[in-house]
């Protein structure tokens, strides 16, 4: 079972009366219509039921305590009574917002705060969340965070230079850097083709030996003469 404390505490704002109602620990199933009978009471025994929600304590509540929230608000407006949020933990302030509590009931930062709400003057509208009145019934289901899709985010306008100079750089801006151009790897060279060996010289043929000169005969020697 979570443990919750409900403490109230009597405050006067301007003249009027107010309850300060503070909520510590955990609201969930096992403890929130316990807790929610107090403050039925309170609203039952107060002729104008002015109410301070103190939620900087509370560190969870389910969607059926954030009914009977809503059921609080209209029961208290329906007797000219009014009711505020202070100071909530940023996981609850996110829970009141997707649920829509915030359209409902106004949120303030800090109780200082909250308690202008009840003096009535320019002041009372103060870091709050502005609201239309509206009275939603304790038994309407919670909306959790998951079931709530964010809205589509529309593109920025593009506002057109108005100017021919505005133009011109708007012109200059589109146009894109060239692109680095790549150099074609070169080709590979195609080796010349080897030169054939040169022919081996044939050998002149060799010249035929000169003949031997044949001796001429001697000349046999004259005869003496007688």
């Amino acid at each position: 079972m979570a443990e919750v404390k409900t403490t109230f505490q009597d405050a006067d704002v301007n003249g009027k009366a107010i309850k300060i109602i503070n909520f510590a620990g955990q609201l969930d199933e096992t403890n929130v219509d316990e807790e929610a009978k107090k403050v039925y009471q309170v609203i039952d025994e107060m002729a104008e039921p002015n109410l301070l929600l103190d939620l900087s304590d509370l560190a969870y509540m389910n969607s059926k305590s954030i009914g009977y929230v809503t059921d609080w608000y209209s029961r208290a407006a329906s007797k000219n009574g009014k009711i505020v949020i202070a100071h909530p933990r940023p996981n609850i302030l996110d829970i009141l917002k997707v649920v829509g509590i915030t359209q409902i009931i106004n949120i303030y930062e800090s109780i200082d705060e909250a308690k202008l709400a009840f003096g009535g003057g320019a002041e009372t509208e103060k870091a709050a969340v502005t609201a239309a009145p509206a009275a939603v019934s304790a038994e309407q289901p919670a909306v959790a965070p998951a079931d709530v899709q964010p809205a589509p985010v529309a593109p920025p306008a593009v506002s057109e230079p108005e100017t021919p100079e505005e133009k011109e750089e708007v012109k200059n801006e589109k146009v894109e850097e060239p692109k680095e151009e790549t150099e074609p790897a070169p080709e590979a060279e195609t080796p010349a083709p080897a030169e054939p060996a040169p022919e081996a010289e044939t050998p002149a043929p060799a010249e035929p030996a000169p003949e031997a000169e044949t001796p001429a005969p001697a000349t046999p020697p004259a005869a003496p003469e007688a």
